[in-house]
């Protein structure tokens, strides 16, 4: 019979089940969590830090233009000004998706991602007086645990918000961010991130994916116009791809629906155009249907190896003949960008339009220097921007996918 503290295993002997100064740091943080107010996180983390001899605790949240991480008020927290994701040791961290530390006089600065599951809320910083390897597996997963709450607890209040938020924001960017899925996933086998412009005046664009299984859903939308009128637009355009994604139909059917929602809601001469993809993350088969967006590109070994025209068909929302699903078979590493025409057809202050070619030089300048598909869409974002000096008429989207082709099946064993 078992004793306390011990349970039978099997065969394998008795396993130790006692709770160790680890499991009550982060079990604390398990118990309280269904209950606790979101404005008492941070302070419950910094006391839990400081039970391990930390201090200089903040816990930094990534604002809406991936410019910055902004420090969260709280009791017991660090305040102070943003840094800056480029050129800062909290920004290597959020970028590199791992830990940085940096020996200092009085011990050592940490700096952890905060990532709830692939997708990075921001960075947790603190200083230890040194720090051992108990000490970083320790703060890996307290950070871990720290971002799936904050997550969590963001739908219950608008300060995480709030702190994110470094300018005035449009009620149509409102509408917009509450609509999107999370901007980055990143599993063995796939990996995708996205980025939309103006962060804080997006009206008409929006993107979607979902993995289902082994099949990798993904949509980019552009609802015609400007301001409100075009967020309204884009919120039934989304709304519709879901719900014919979660009936599993095929793409043709897809556009069918989502063609008929607009055309039912709106006036005749109202559209969206858009792009539905699926990709199989086992075989690494891709399939979409491009319904009057820019062609997407093959990025393959850094360069833009083709653009993926295919058969197209008209917009949502002008009833198009059903439209036929192009197909490729991606190899493993191979990079498919997505984008919206605001991006190319930007006119600079001699006229001249951004255009294809300059999108295409840019990619691949930008690409041998970025770690991952989420760093390399903000590097691209803000390089464009760069090379358009600053100008944005027009919404602009990027999504990027990545098929990685590797098996997730490990994840799913325990590991004693």
């Amino acid at each position: 019979m078992a004793q306390p503290g011990e349970a039978e295993s099997g065969g394998r002997g008795r396993l130790d089940l006692s709770e160790g100064f680890g499991e009550r740091l982060l079990g604390q943080l398990l118990d309280r969590a269904h209950e606790m107010p979101p404005q008492l996180i941070g302070p419950l983390v910094a006391e839990e830090i400081r039970a391990i001899g930390g201090r200089e605790v903040s816990i930094l949240l990534q604002d809406y233009a991936q410019l910055l991480l902004v420090p969260l008020p709280g009791k017991g927290l660090t305040d102070g000004e943003p840094v800056p994701l480029d050129a800062s040791l909290a920004g290597e961290a959020f970028l590199s998706a791992s830990p940085v530390e940096r020996s200092q006089p009085d011990g050592v600065r940490m700096y952890l991602p905060l990532l709830d599951g692939s997708d990075e809320v921001g960075v947790m910083a603190l200083t230890l007086d040194r720090v051992g390897d108990d000490d970083r597996r320790l703060l890996r997963r307290l950070a871990g645990l720290v971002a799936d709450m904050l997550v969590t607890k963001n739908g219950y209040t608008d300060r995480f918000f709030q702190a994110r938020r470094r300018e005035s924001m449009s009620v149509a960017a409102e509408i917009q961010w509450s609509l999107l899925p999370p901007l980055s996933m990143r599993t063995p086998t796939v990996e995708v991130s996205g980025i939309l412009e103006p962060a804080y005046d997006v009206a008409g664009d929006s993107l979607d994916y979902a993995l289902n299984d082994d099949i990798l859903h993904m949509a980019v939308i552009d609802a015609m116009g400007h301001g409100l009128g075009a967020s309204v637009m884009a919120t039934v355009a989304v709304g519709a791809y879901r719900h014919a994604r979660r009936g599993e139909v095929d793409l043709d059917e897809l556009y069918a629906f989502m063609d008929r929602a607009i055309s039912e809601q709106f006036a005749p001469d109202h559209f969206v155009t858009a792009q539905m993809m699926r990709l199989n993350t086992s075989s690494g088969a891709l399939q979409w249907v491009n319904a009057g967006h820019p062609a997407p590109l093959l990025l393959r070994e850094n360069r833009v190896t083709r653009k993926l025209e295919g058969h197209g068909t008209l917009p949502v929302g002008f009833g198009g003949a059903t439209p036929q699903i192009n197909t490729i078979q991606l190899r493993r590493g191979d990079r498919v960008l997505f984008y919206t025409d605001g991006l190319v057809e930007e006119h600079g202050r001699s006229g001249e339009e951004f255009g294809e070619a300059r999108l295409t030089e840019t990619i691949e300048r930008v690409s041998p220097s970025a770690r991952s598909v989420q760093e390399m869409v903000r590097s691209l974002s803000h390089a464009l921007m760069h090379e358009r000096r600053g100008v944005t008429t027009d919404d602009a989207t990027l999504f990027l996918a990545e098929w990685r082709g590797e098996s997730a099946a490990h994840l799913a064993v325990p590991d004693f």
